[in-house]
């Protein structure tokens, strides 16, 4: 019995995680964003793959496979990127993995746009299966 509760405690903390990523994804404007990206950049090639509070946008084949890391936390957006020195600026907040950007950030659409294509630009690259 106390298996069952917590399998659906479980499960309901997944679907309001869910719910609340699509929230924050959709009144961001990221998620069109990342459709328009797909569309006019890679003439629809780009994949997606949607967990709980995470998104990963693929493309490219083989050598070339690239992707871009976004996961939801709160109503922060978080863009996973390679490890690197914190960067100097106070936007994106940087921990020297991830870039965050806090709901008054993610609320200027073409700060969150420039820095979407900065990291398209030049992405994560995803080693080769070999």
């Amino acid at each position: 019995m106390e298996s069952l509760i917590n399998s659906e405690e479980s499960e309901a903390r997944r679907v309001a995680a869910r719910e609340n990523a699509k929230r924050v994804l959709r009144d961001s404007g990221l998620a069109q964003m990342l459709q328009e990206l797909n569309k006019d950049e890679l003439k629809r090639k780009g994949t997606f793959e949607e967990y709980d509070s995470m998104l990963l946008f693929k493309w490219g084949t083989g050598y070339t496979r690239r992707h871009i890391w976004i996961e939801v936390n709160g109503n922060t957006i978080r863009f996973r990127l390679l490890p690197h020195r914190q960067c100097a600026g106070a936007i994106p907040l940087c921990d020297g993995e991830y870039h965050t950007f806090t709901s008054e950030m993610w609320a200027n659409a073409d700060l969150l746009r420039f820095e979407l294509y900065k990291y398209f630009k030049k992405p994560v690259a995803e080693s080769s299966d070999d």
